[in-house]
């Protein structure tokens, strides 16, 4: 069974940073792309980015880049969201994903997803 759990999430100030981690288990495929998602409430959900097992990475919201970075770290099976200069319109449930086959921005081409992670901010 594949599970990821997300942790990280909290309340802080604006322009305060945030960590998050997913933790990948039960994964058995060669080829895997992990994606950041997010959703306010009475909003749709957007993605923010994704990373292949590799390190190459892309951004789906260009507002994000340059204040939030994606990384893997596949020895830890570990997806992470390092997020900086954080805003009170970054406040929404922050969500992992994961796909075998090639990267994508559109939630419904994930397999795999995480129960999701609280952020918070605050003005």
């Amino acid at each position: 069974e594949v599970t990821l759990v997300e942790s990280g999430g909290g309340s802080v100030l604006a322009g305060g940073s945030l960590s998050l981690s997913c933790l990948i288990s039960g994964y058995a495929y060669r080829s895997a792309y992990m994606a950041w998602f997010r959703q306010a409430p009475g909003k749709e959900r957007e993605a923010v980015a994704y990373v292949n097992i590799d390190g190459g990475s892309t951004y789906c919201t260009d507002s994000l880049k340059g204040r939030f970075t994606i990384s893997h770290d596949t020895a830890k099976n570990t997806t992470y969201l390092q997020m900086n200069s954080l805003k009170p319109e970054d406040t929404a449930m922050y969500y992992c994903a994961i796909r075998p086959y090639g990267g994508t921005c559109r939630a419904d081409g994930y397999y795999y997803w995480g129960r999701g992670t609280q952020v918070t901010v605050s003005s």
